[in-house]
C-alpha cells in the first residue's frame, strides 16, 4: 500500500497519466536525453579552457558543467514539470572561452567573464519576472518575456520547430562526420570510397557508427519498441569499440583530466588553488582597456542568445510532444523562462558559462518524454556524472549523433502547421527555418525570420497604403507588425549589426 500511495503521489506531482505517459517511458526519455547531451560534460571545459584537460582546471570546469546542468534541469523538472533539459550552451561556452583566451585582443579574468554571463541572467530574470499586461482570457499577468514571444510573427512563431529539426539534425551529421567541409563547396559527404578514411576511429569508422544507429532506432521504431532511441545510441557504442571510434582507455581513469578519483576533483573544486567555484566574487571586476563598450555588448548578446535560444527549443520540443495551449504556446512557458534564466545565475556562480535549454532534449521527446519526471531522471544523470566522468565521456559523440539524426526526423513533421500559401509568411518561414542550420544558431534563425518579416510585411504595406489612397483599392492595408515585433526587430538589427568588439 506504501509503494502504491508513493507512485500515486509521483503520477499526480508530474500528472502523468493526464499528459498520456507512464513512469517507464518517463525514466527512459530522460536516460536517452542524458545520453544525447553528455558530451557536453567534456566539450565544455575544452571549449572554455584553451588547454583543454592539461589546463588545471578542467575538472573544476567539468563539475561545474555537471552541477550547472543538474540544478537548471532540476528547476525545469520540479519548477516548470517539463521534459526538457539543460546544460552550458554550445556557441556561448566557446564565445567565454574567446574573451577569456585572449582572441580580442585583450583578455578577461574567468571571474570577469563568469560576471558578465551572471549579469546577463540577472536580465533575463527581470525579464521573466516584470509585468507587461493580463492574459485577456485567463487574467494573468504576463511577463515581458512572453509578451515578447505573443508578439513574434506566427509565420516565425510556426517554423521554429521546423528550423530546429533541420539544425539538431545537422548538428548530428556534423557530430558523426557524415558531412565534412568542403574547401571549394563548404560542405560534402564524408568520402567512403577513401581507404585512409577507414582506419581506427577515422572519419568513415565514425559515420557509419551512426548510420548503424539510426537504422537500429529507426527499424525498432516502426515496431513500436519502447526505448528505440537509447537501444539505438547503445548499440552505436558496441559498433564504435572495434571500428576505434569509442576509446576504452577513458575507461581506465587514465585519461588526462578524465579520472575514477572523484573525491580528489570535488575537493579541488569547492577548495583547490585552481577552483572556478564563485570565482566571480574573487580579484575584483576589473575590465581591460578599451573593453567597456564590448562588455556591454557581450551581455546583450549573451542575454539576446539565451532568451531566443530557449525560446525556439522550447516551442520546437513542446511542438514535437504536442504540449501546447490552444494559442499554440507551450505550457507552463513563464515558469520554464524562470527555470532558464535561474539556470544561468546558478551556473555562472559555479563557474560555467550561460545554461541553457538543450535542443537534443528532443531526443528524450521523440522517446515518449512529456513530463518533469523525463528531466528529474536526467538531472539525477548529470549529478551522478561527477563521480562517473570516465564512464559517460567513454560514450561517443558518434553514437548520440544517431539520435539527434532521428529527432530532426520527427520535428520535420511541423512542416504542415507552417503557412506557405502566403508570400508575406513563405519568405520569412523559409528563411528562419533555412538559416538555423546554415548559421548554426536558433537565435539568428528567429532573427533573420522577424527581420525579413517586418521589412516585407512594411513595404507591401506602404504600397497597398499608396494604391487605397489612389483610389486604386477599396480596401483599406492592415499590418500584422505590433509594438513588441518592432522593439525585436529593433533588438535583431543592433545583434546583427553593432560589432562585439567596440
Amino acid at each position: 500500500m506504501k509503494n502504491k500511495k508513493k507512485n500515486c503521489s509521483l503520477d499526480s506531482f508530474f500528472e502523468i497519466k493526464a499528459r498520456g505517459s507512464k513512469k517507464k517511458i518517463e525514466i527512459f526519455a530522460g536516460i536517452t536525453t542524458f545520453l544525447a547531451m553528455a558530451y557536453i560534460l567534456t566539450v565544455n571545459p575544452n571549449n572554455i579552457l584553451w588547454g583543454g584537460t592539461a589546463d588545471p582546471r578542467f575538472s573544476s570546469v567539468f563539475i561545474a558543467t555537471a552541477i550547472g546542468a543538474f540544478i537548471g534541469t532540476l528547476l525545469m523538472a520540479l519548477l516548470a514539470k517539463m521534459p526538457l533539459a539543460q546544460a552550458p550552451g554550445m556557441g556561448l561556452n566557446a564565445m567565454v572561452g574567446t574573451i577569456v583566451g585572449g582572441a580580442m585582443g585583450f583578455s578577461y579574468s574567468y571571474g570577469n567573464a563568469m560576471m558578465l554571463v551572471f549579469i546577463s541572467g540577472i536580465i533575463f530574470l527581470l525579464l521573466s519576472f516584470i509585468p507587461c499586461g493580463k492574459n485577456k482570457k485567463t487574467g494573468e499577468l504576463i511577463s515581458l518575456r512572453e509578451k515578447i514571444f505573443d508578439g513574434m510573427p506566427k509565420a516565425v512563431r510556426t517554423s521554429i520547430s521546423v528550423g530546429i529539426g533541420l539544425f539538431i539534425a545537422f548538428i548530428g551529421l556534423q557530430n558523426a562526420h557524415i558531412v565534412t567541409d568542403n574547401q571549394f563547396t563548404l560542405l560534402q559527404l564524408v568520402d567512403f570510397n577513401n581507404p585512409a578514411l577507414w582506419a581506427k576511429g577515422g572519419e568513415a569508422c565514425c559515420a557509419t557508427v551512426a548510420l548503424f544507429g539510426l537504422l537500429v532506432i529507426g527499424v525498432l521504431s516502426h515496431y513500436d519498441v519502447k526505448g528505440s532511441v537509447i537501444i539505438g545510441i547503445l548499440a552505436a557504442t558496441i559498433l564504435a569499440i572495434p571500428l576505434g571510434v569509442a576509446n576504452v582507455e577513458i575507461l581506465k581513469g587514465t585519461t588526462p583530466g578524465i579520472s575514477w578519483k572523484f573525491w580528489e576533483n570535488i575537493s579541488n573544486f569547492f577548495t583547490g588553488k585552481d577552483t572556478v567555484f564563485l570565482s566571480l566574487f574573487k580579484g575584483g571586476f576589473k575590465l581591460p582597456d578599451g573593453s567597456i563598450l564590448t562588455s556591454i555588448m557581450l551581455i546583450i548578446t549573451f542575454s539576446m542568445i539565451d532568451m531566443f535560444d530557449t525560446m525556439g527549443t522550447v516551442v520546437g520540443c513542446c511542438s514535437n510532444a504536442k504540449l501546447l495551449d490552444e494559442d499554440g504556446k507551450p505550457i507552463n512557458y513563464g515558469k520554464m523562462m524562470y527555470a532558464d534564466s535561474i539556470a544561468t545565475i546558478a551556473g555562472s556562480l559555479t563557474g560555467t558559462s550561460t545554461v541553457t535549454t538543450f535542443v537534443e532534449s528532443g531526443t528524450g521527446v521523440s522517446a515518449g518524454g512529456k513530463t518533469g519526471l523525463t528531466a528529474l531522471t536526467t538531472a539525477i544523470l548529470f549529478l551522478l556524472s561527477i563521480f562517473l566522468l570516465p564512464l559517460f565521456a567513454f560514450i561517443p559523440t558518434a553514437a548520440a549523433a544517431s539520435a539527434l539524426i532521428y529527432v530532426g526526423v520527427l520535428m520535420m513533421a511541423n512542416v504542415f502547421n507552417v503557412d506557405f500559401t502566403n508570400v508575406k509568411n513563405s519568405i520569412p518561414a523559409f528563411i528562419t527555418i533555412i538559416a538555423m542550420p546554415l548559421t548554426y544558431s536558433i537565435t539568428k534563425g528567429i532573427g533573420m525570420g522577424i527581420v525579413s518579416f517586418v521589412m516585407l510585411d512594411l513595404v507591401i504595406y506602404f504600397a497597398d497604403y499608396i494604391n487605397y489612397k489612389c483610389g486604386k483599392s477599396k480596401i483599406k492595408p492592415q499590418t500584422e507588425i505590433t509594438l513588441v515585433t518592432i522593439v525585436v526587430f529593433i533588438l535583431f538589427l543592433i545583434y546583427f549589426l553593432v560589432p562585439t568588439v567596440l
